[in-house]
């Protein structure tokens, strides 16, 4: 028996009243009623997302915790608000009661995110540390058929937290090199094979543009390819880049420790693919990764200078901060190399995103209707927000140059369109794009489910943990 037991119920009409399952009325009746007095006294709501916790005297549940689905589909909010709840519980077991309707997967890849929380930087000397909740020492399925979508929502929720980490950590601990190192580590622990490019080997492969942003760093650069291999027939082979600026001294400076949140994303679905193992896919993962710095380095990127990207391609750099684009020029030629043939792009690319979208929408941009209605799905089945935008080719003429190929800004106006069209001439005919690019409002996991989405019978009790 479970020290705390979560019901899931759902909501009726526009009042969100509770509706009590068969088994539900059942436990509500094991416990005296517990369960109904409670709904009635604090007038509790179902809607999606909503939990309330309360205790129960004399039975052999301690306390019980109710979880609003509303009328919605049940999705990972509904494991989110369970995490949130009994995140605040110190140890003990918790069972998670089965509901009709609701799938395995989503709901404890929202319970494990819900209950994870990032203390790596609390000091010792931290009084509140220690006394802290911790959460419960073991959480259950009650009822739930699928242990294989129980073990498919840990593998997406650890890669979930692996970029959320990567993120989360200041730019004097993630740096170019320290990034490289947990991506090739992660990938030695998960089966993925790994190349690293030092600095030499990316200027002998005429990697200008990447380079010419690195150069004002004393860290340096790095390109990281991993790679997922089926172990069979391979069908298809997608590539996904992120961007992996670990600190921009641009624009938000304070905040640009998650200015390589492309990348985290993109090592999460790394990591999240590595356990899943889907079937005649093969997936390369490419992460051009530096600083963007300022120095009186005679070599550092200057507004005026002309770079030049792995094809040939000649870049009139107009603005020294509208750096992401030109590390995933070279990231994309790279990547493409590898015979890939899908191309999605991954990253914290422009403000002009974030003043048309907000904060919690992901704007995406492709040259495939085909790829795009699949990541759109994927988006869907993860509960991700994702917009598709315009490609709108006549912008370009805003990043014609008088001294280059193209520049690597355009016009105040459609900013975030015309950066997609400059990663647009990186791509060959024969691969179809992907950019999506997103802000800050709580997407930088969202990713690793589009990804693992894209690529993949008796009743029983399953641990989560």
């Amino acid at each position: 028996m479970c020290d705390t037991l979560v019901l899931l119920l759902p909501g009726e009409g526009d009042d969100n009243i509770p509706i009590l399952s068969t088994v539900a009325k059942s436990i509500d009746e094991a416990l005296g009623g517990a369960i109904g007095s409670y709904i009635k006294e604090e007038s509790f709501e179902a809607k999606a997302g909503a939990a309330a916790m309360f205790p129960v005297f004399g039975k052999a549940v301690k306390r019980v915790v109710l979880v609003g689905l509303g009328d919605k589909e049940p999705s990972r909010e509904a494991g989110a608000a369970i995490g949130g709840a009994i995140k605040r519980l110190k140890g003990g077991s918790v069972g998670v009661a089965h509901a009709e309707g609701v799938e395995a997967q989503a709901l404890v890849e929202g319970l494990l995110l819900g209950l994870h929380a990032d203390k790596r930087f609390q000091g010792t000397k931290t009084p509140e540390k220690d006394k802290a909740p911790k959460g419960p020492e073991k959480v259950e399925m009650l009822g739930y058929s699928s242990a294989e979508d129980i073990e498919k929502a840990g593998a997406i929720a650890a890669g979930v937290v692996f970029a959320r980490e990567l993120v989360n950590a200041p730019a004097n601990i993630v740096d170019p090199l320290n990034l490289t190192a947990a991506a090739a580590d992660m990938a030695q622990r998960l089966g993925l094979s790994s190349k690293i490019l030092d600095e030499k080997e990316c200027e002998a492969m005429g990697m200008g543009s990447f380079l010419a942003v690195s150069r004002a760093s004393n860290l340096g650069a790095r390109l990281i390819h991993l790679t997922y291999s089926p172990g069979g027939e391979v069908k298809r082979k997608l590539g996904i880049v992120g961007k992996g600026l670990t600190f921009d001294s641009g624009s938000m400076i304070e905040l640009m420790k998650f200015d390589m949140g492309g990348s985290a994303s993109t090592l999460g679905a790394a990591a999240a693919i590595a356990q899943l193992k889907p079937k005649d896919v093969e997936v390369h993962f490419v992460i051009a990764t530096c600083e963007n710095m300022v120095s009186g380095n005679s070599g550092a990127l200057r507004p005026g200078d002309i770079i030049t990207a792995m094809d040939g391609t000649t870049i009139e750099v107009n603005n020294t901060d509208a750096e992401g684009r030109l590390t995933l020029a070279d990231a994309l030629l790279y990547c493409q190399q590898q015979g890939v043939t899908e191309v999605i792009d991954i990253a914290t690319l422009t403000g002009a995103c974030m003043v048309a979208l907000g904060k919690d929408i992901t704007g995406m941009w492709s040259n495939s209707d085909e790829l795009a209605a699949s990541l759109d799905a994927a988006s869907k089945s993860t509960d991700e927000k994702l917009w598709r935008m315009p490609l709108e080719d006549g912008y370009f003429e805003g990043l014609k140059s008088d001294f280059a190929d193209m520049k690597n800004t355009g016009p105040r106006f459609g900013g975030a369109i015309t950066a997609a069209l400059f990663l647009q001439k990186f791509i060959q005919k024969a691969c179809d794009l992907a950019h999506s690019w997103w802000s800050v409002g709580g997407w930088v996991g969202g990713s690793v489910g589009w990804f693992s989405s894209l690529l993949q019978a008796r009743e029983k009790t399953y641990s989560v943990y």
